[in-house]
């Protein structure tokens, strides 16, 4: 399993990484990582047509689109379509910012999970 990160650089600049999950545990159930912080749970509800130009994320969090994805450019100008069920960390909470495009013209619906 993946996490796009979008984190901010030496420089202030947004870039992507990829995280992946560490399993710890293996059972009938099925593989665990480790339990990871979260304050709470924001759920979202975004129009077809939203675009938002430069703009930082208000907190560290995990991000999981439900049902329609978005694609996310950061400031050294990678673009990613976070697909619905994908997991994104966006922690660029300074700095330049991201774009965010809502490419399929769908309602999208999503979790946010805060970290701090």
């Amino acid at each position: 399993m993946r996490i796009h990160n979008l984190y901010v650089d030496e420089s202030g600049g947004s870039r992507f990484r990829d995280i992946d999950v560490e399993w710890v545990q293996d059972s009938p159930g099925g593989k665990l990582s480790r339990r990871l912080p979260a304050t709470g749970v924001i759920f979202r509800e975004t129009s077809g047509d939203y675009d938002l130009d430069w703009h930082t994320a208000p907190r560290r969090q995990y991000i999981v689109n439900l049902d329609a994805g978005v694609k996310i450019t950061a400031s050294d100008g990678e673009s990613r379509f976070i697909a619905a069920g994908e997991i994104l960390l966006v922690e660029d909470t300074h700095g330049k910012g991201h774009l965010s495009d809502h490419i399929e013209n769908k309602i999208r619906h999503s979790l946010f999970f805060p970290i701090e």
